[in-house]
């Protein structure tokens, strides 16, 4: 009887494995990303997400969005746009007024950063991008870009940027998104902040991010090409499809 339940227990175990190695086998098989070279675009990109978009600056100089929003090569076409609005307590992006109100008007998905100094006073911080940042309706949830520790301790970095995204969260009605790479996230936020959309910076190398954190949009690249753009600029994709980008946006109040 005995030696019946070992062997009954040994082929559950080794059933459970294989299940187990063939969910993995499955997953990563699913998983795999596919990069297509477009030399319109100037760069390969990961044709597996339909929804694709950019980030600009100041350093994108002057943008036609009526041209940004009407390439299309393939099925890649550009969807959505994050323009830098604000950093640290006093500066705004020279172009961001002019990029909001035309991005919008040429029918792009809008969304706003922050570039944040665990270093500055984060309620300050807050105070500068809500004076610079409009946000309605079918926008997407204001970002704080965090990539820098300035020789803070993580734990500094961490109540710094939790009172800046409490701040939008009351102003906007909206968890905002946060901006960072792997490394600056495992290293300096960690589980704290898993409750936020995640956009992650991850390029150079051609696979998704190897994180077990969630994240929502990817910079996979930050030598793209479009039309509108003089200079190359930041690429991005969004893990979902359009009526999951409409969700994620401001509603309606």
């Amino acid at each position: 009887m005995k030696r019946n339940w070992t062997r009954i227990i040994l082929l559950t175990v080794l059933t459970i494995l294989l299940a187990h190695v063939a969910w993995k086998w499955w997953y990563f098989r699913q998983e795999r990303i596919t990069f297509v070279r477009y030399d319109e675009f100037g760069i390969d990109i990961p044709v597996n997400y339909k929804i694709h978009g950019i980030d600009v600056s100041k350093f994108q100089k002057d943008i036609n969005w009526h041209a940004v929003k009407q390439m299309q090569v393939d099925k890649i076409r550009i969807s959505f746009a994050f323009m830098k609005a604000t950093e640290g307590i006093t500066r705004q992006d020279a172009t961001f007024k002019q990029n909001w109100e035309r991005a919008g008007k040429a029918g792009l998905v809008r969304g706003a950063y922050h570039f944040f100094y665990s270093t500055r006073d984060p309620l300050k911080q807050a105070i500068n991008f809500r004076n610079v940042v409009d946000l309605q309706p079918g926008d997407l949830p204001p970002v704080l870009d965090i990539e820098t520790s300035n020789n803070q301790p993580a734990a500094v970095i961490r109540s710094t940027a939790k009172i800046w995204l409490e701040e939008m969260e009351k102003a906007y009605k909206v968890k905002p998104i946060i901006y960072t790479n792997i490394h600056f996230y495992e290293t300096y936020l960690g589980s704290e902040f898993d409750d936020y959309p995640l956009w992650i910076a991850h390029y150079y190398q051609k696979e998704r991010p190897a994180s077990n954190r969630a994240w929502l949009f990817w910079q996979h690249s930050d030598i793209g090409r479009v039309n509108g753009i003089r200079t190359t600029v930041d690429f991005n994709v969004f893990r979902g499809d359009s009526a999951a980008l409409a969700k994620l946006c401001i509603p309606e109040h």
